[in-house]
């Protein structure tokens, strides 16, 4: 992981590969950023110029590498575009200052020591920039080897180390945001880690041990049902999901509880580790990526691990429905009934639509502790990502305030959510003329019912939110800002918000 300091120090007299300073987009053409002002004069004032003449605009995104000026220590700078420039009297959002750390951070793969010299004002800008850079400069590689340095699989290894000119390493605030930036964007990759991991490496097994070790580490207490206990209890969801694969399944259970907690959040994550849609086998095209299914049950362990090493006065839980859904003589086929862990019945009507099944198991389970609110994540359908796209995940639930709260919440973190509707009219398209329920109603607006069938689980009373992340989960064009290509770890930092914001008695 990529060490993130504070420093006091001048720019020109700080040993580093190179020193990031932000370029904005101006109405006449680039603009230095507050926090170049050491490298603007070194350049005489006319940094601006040389980078117009390098052919830099400012916009978002946009790297340009100059050699430093005399009398730095420094060899390279590299000026990165924050988009426009803000209004008179505004400042750069937190936003822009984590995408734009998170594009140099990536851009300075190989290298040693960078010091940012981004706008800087107060400690959530520091907590930002940290933030964006550490999730930037992460790089998956435990599956290449170049045969030559195995500290550098890919080639280049990411950047070492981080140092955030302007902060204050002794004021309290500063400290607390680099804190909760290292934290929050080690879990965040250790998510990411766990959606890039290949299925033959991945099972509902080897997830459950990674999370038994993490409990270990962070002091939080840990439940594990295989599949006897499973059985023994009930779980006809998670059980029918993965009767047709070899790796059985298993449903995770992770505590963490503050002894000033007044609040109690459940989060349920789906777990799909790997999804070939069963006996509703998906059609070529559609497989190559499935190892992704379980980015929510990856999402919800990440962020009960960063709540546990925030120490936030919430507790949280977090259940994991982790199976494999494969096709076999064993498979649970179309037109199967299933009795789920509330007693409800559920007739099959497409095993390609299994993560509400496991789903339904956690979120009846989650209900019967009598949480505050339940909180599911999960990659569920295709007609999200048609709706929102690939960068958007969208919101329902039974609580319009709470469901407002969420997309806040997530705005606020940087990661785009949209509220959805759960239309009424939609739930009768699920009646089944053999069981309580079908797992599959009208086919345009599935997302919504996706969305309904999940409400029928949540137990009475209870506030809940679902959030499809099926666009978002997984990338697979070129990275951008701090995303990576492959694994996004989408979710976790809006989770993380929301127990902070619970702590803190924001949300009622």
């Amino acid at each position: 992981m990529t060490a993130l300091t504070l420093s006091t120090s001048a720019a020109p007299g700080l040993r580093a590969d190179a020193i990031v300073i932000g370029v904005a987009k101006g109405a006449k053409g680039p603009v230095v950023a507050p926090g170049a002002e050491a490298v603007d004069k070194a350049y005489d004032g006319r940094l601006a110029g040389v980078l117009e003449t390098l052919g830099a605009s400012g916009g978002e995104g946009e790297v340009t590498k100059l050699p430093a000026p005399s009398g730095f220590k420094t060899p390279l700078v590299l000026a990165v575009g924050l988009g426009a420039v803000p209004e008179k009297d505004a400042e750069y959002g937190t936003e822009a200052l984590r995408r734009a750390a998170g594009v140099a951070a990536r851009a300075l793969a190989g290298s040693k020591k960078a010091a940012f010299a981004l706008p800087l004002e107060d400690a959530a800008d520091a907590g930002a920039i940290g933030e964006g850079a550490l999730l930037g400069a992460y790089s998956f590689d435990a599956y290449k080897d170049n045969g030559k340095d195995p500290k550098a699989k890919n080639g280049k290894a990411p950047l070492a180390e981080v140092v955030l000119l302007g902060g204050k390493p002794r004021d309290k605030a500063y400290k607390a945001a680099v804190e909760r930036a290292v934290s929050v964007s080690e879990e965040l990759n250790r998510s990411r880690d766990l959606v890039n991991t290949p299925p033959n490496d991945l099972n509902p097994e080897s997830f459950a041990a990674i999370a038994q070790a993490a409990a270990k580490e962070h002091g939080i207490k840990i439940q594990v049902l295989d599949d006897k206990a499973l059985t023994k209890g009930g779980y006809g969801g998670i059980l029918g999901v993965g009767s047709g694969s070899a790796a059985t399944p298993r449903l995770v259970k992770l505590s963490y509880t503050s002894s000033k907690a007044k609040k109690h959040l459940a989060f349920v994550g789906k777990g799909i580790t790997y999804d070939s849609g069963g006996i509703s086998l998906k059609p070529a095209g559609h497989n190559e990526t499935m190892k992704c299914d379980m980015a929510g049950a990856a999402s919800v362990f990440a962020a009960v691990v960063a709540a546990a090493r925030l120490g936030l006065e919430v507790n949280v839980t977090g259940w994991l429905a982790l199976a494999e859904n494969m096709p076999s003589g064993s498979a649970t086929r179309p037109g199967d009934v299933l009795r789920m862990y509330s007693g409800k019945t559920v007739e099959v009507l497409n095993t390609d639509a299994e993560g509400r099944l496991v789903l339904a198991d956690a979120l009846w389970a989650a209900s019967q502790e009598k949480p505050d609110a339940i909180v599911d994540v999960a990659t569920l359908t295709g007609a999200m990502v048609l709706a929102l796209g690939n960068r958007t995940f969208g919101i329902m639930g039974n609580d319009d305030a709470f469901r407002a709260a969420l997309v806040e919440a997530a705005e606020e973190v940087g990661e785009p959510a949209w509220p959805m509707p759960l239309p009424e009219h939609l739930r009768k398209g699920m009646d089944s003329a053999t069981a309580d329920i079908a797992n599959m109603g009208e086919r345009m607006g599935g997302g919504l019912v996706a969305g309904l069938f999940l409400r029928e689980f949540v137990g009475e009373g209870i506030t809940w939110a679902h959030l499809d992340i099926a666009g978002p989960a997984f990338n697979e064009g070129g990275p951008f800002g701090y995303t990576p290509k492959g694994g996004t770890g989408t979710a976790v930092r809006t989770l993380v918000r929301l127990a902070e914001l619970t702590a803190a008695g924001d949300l009622g």
